[in-house]
């Protein structure tokens, strides 16, 4: 799979927005706290998403996703030179 520089850097810029916005709800989620009070109360203050974005964050593996693009522009660069 190939990327352009373009597409690589926009989706690591939301793969890494999307850690920071995990990284917030697991600092304020607890059991007794549903999802949509840490969206609203935490999440939203800072990163203005919907709902719908937010659920989709949840369900990303987004620490897989970065290492696949880190090794997708490796072996780019492997190729170039």
């Amino acid at each position: 799979m190939t990327l352009s520089n373009q597409s690589y850097g926009i989706r690591y810029n939301t793969l890494k927005r999307y850690r920071l916005i995990m990284e917030l709800y697991k600092s304020h989620k607890a059991e007794d706290i549903p999802d949509t009070v840490i969206l609203r109360k935490y999440i939203l203050p800072v990163y203005p998403i919907s709902r719908t974005t937010f659920h989709t964050i949840l369900c990303t593996p987004v620490n897989k996703e970065i290492a696949e693009l880190e090794q997708i522009k490796a072996q780019q660069l492997t190729i170039t030179f």
